[in-house]
């Protein structure tokens, strides 16, 4: 992890005028960091390998802050959880393992371009989407 440098949830948190704590700080670059999508208590059990003194409560806020200014978004995966991402600038889809809870982010432009048929189709313009998939892997039945 960069202890250093500054992430782009730190610039953002900036940008949209909030004080960034040492504990904003090292939970911004702990999502930052993120190539999964940690619920709180991941979250938590990373940032306090960084910084002991953050608490719980204090990840619960912070994250809840950062989802109110629009920097992290939720994800419910079915799976009790409350899971986080930055947002980005490239829309991206989900498709999620139901057996190990694993996330793959993936983009299609054939299924971007149903999606908007389909809204045109039935007489609306498409302004926003969020598709995610739950699957299980093929079995391999040679074996």
């Amino acid at each position: 992890m960069t202890v250093n440098k500054k992430t782009a949830i730190e610039d953002l948190c900036t940008n949209a005028g909030m004080r960034m704590t040492e504990q904003r700080r090292v939970i911004a670059r702990v999502l930052d960091d993120a190539f999964d999508h940690p619920d709180v208590e991941e979250l938590y059990a990373r940032a306090v390998k960084i910084d002991d003194n953050i608490s719980i409560s204090t990840v619960y806020r912070t994250v809840k802050l950062f989802e109110d200014s629009g920097i992290i978004e939720r994800h419910d995966f079915r799976d009790g959880r409350s899971r986080y991402e930055t947002i980005t600038e490239e829309h991206h889809d989900h498709l999620i393992d139901l057996r190990t809870g694993k996330v793959i982010e993936f983009r299609d432009e054939e299924i971007e371009r149903l999606q908007v048929e389909v809204a045109r189709r039935l007489g609306f313009k498409l302004v926003d989407h969020r598709l995610e998939l739950y699957g299980v892997p093929i079995e391999d039945t040679d074996k």
